[in-house]
């Protein structure tokens, strides 16, 4: 029976790396014939802007604009969910009471099911109101309520894992440290959170991992326009510009073009990118977390 067991488990680790070598080839499969061609500019693709995939005269597939919208709005996101979902998990694991602490325990995996869609609906009915009301912009879809709607979204992930990594530091290190006379913060700063750094730097990167592969909510609370919000003038960030995301552009794209078509495979092309910038956030991810585990 523990050959078994043993072997159902080697089966179905060995089965999640062939899936994903399996999602690469496919998408790799569907763009393969622009790719190997003469005629496709990979760094023009990368390097200009412009983005007109349906001109008869002259298509144009520049997706630096397309970059520009997914970084923008994941680097705004998690600088608004990082701090309150680290800040949430230091109080859930450290501060409040087991009754309190099992209600925002719910509240949270709560949020965490919610469809993106639903918080799609959420950034094009309020937030866009209360954005157009509170800054004065023309319009509320822009990377400020994208970001606002991916941090809600992300902040779950953070908490939950964040305050699974404060638990298991073990309990003779807070006993360790209020013995030495340190108050409760000074216990969370210079040993909890030295303590649990590998587990809070994971709940990070899957946070980002969240806000980069989100489709429908940045489809309906960016605006979808293709534009890079930040220049050279000051204040050079422009978070009430709208923008349009590298996921958001396939969903909205794909079930429109004829299969086969330069437009179709320059889509997978899309895809192939964005494989590959989450496969670096994880491997630099990785990285990171190996090496501060050897020091």
């Amino acid at each position: 029976m523990e050959k078994v067991i043993e072997f159902i488990i080697r089966v179905c680790g060995i089965s999640a790396v062939i899936f994903v070598f399996a999602i690469f080839g496919f998408v790799f499969w569907e763009g393969r014939e622009l790719l190997i061609s003469g005629e496709f500019n990979f760094w023009k693709f990368l390097f200009t802007k412009e983005w007109y995939p349906a001109s008869e005269s002259n298509p144009r597939f520049g997706v630096l604009a397309l970059i520009a919208g997914t970084a923008s709005v994941t680097v705004l996101a998690m600088a608004i969910a990082v701090p309150f979902g680290l800040g949430a998990a230091i109080y859930i694991s450290e501060f409040c009471g087991s009754r309190l602490r099992e209600a925002l325990k719910v509240i949270i995996e709560l949020l965490a099911a919610i469809p993106s869609v639903v918080w799609g609906f959420i950034g094009l009915t309020i937030m866009n109101e209360l954005i157009m009301k509170l800054f004065g912009a023309p319009i509320g879809l822009t990377v400020l309520n994208g970001a606002i709607i991916l941090a809600l979204m992300s902040v779950p992930i953070i908490v939950s894992i964040s305050e699974d990594a404060l638990k298991a530091v073990p309990d003779s290190y807070r006993e360790a440290a209020i013995g030495l006379g340190v108050t409760r913060w000074q216990m969370v700063y210079k040993v909890l959170l030295p303590s649990a750094k590998n587990g809070l730097l994971a709940a990070v990167l899957l946070g980002i991992g969240r806000a980069v592969g989100e489709t429908m909510a940045v489809l309906m609370a960016t605006g979808h326009a293709v534009h890079i919000p930040f220049d050279g003038t000051p204040p050079f960030f422009h978070p009430l510009d709208s923008v349009r995301t590298l996921t958001a552009t396939i969903a909205a794209e794909l079930g429109e073009t004829a299969r086969g078509s330069e437009h179709y495979q320059v889509l997978f092309v899309v895809g192939i990118l964005l494989f590959s910038i989450t496969f670096a956030v994880n491997l630099t991810a990785d990285l990171v977390v190996k090496g501060i585990r050897d020091k």
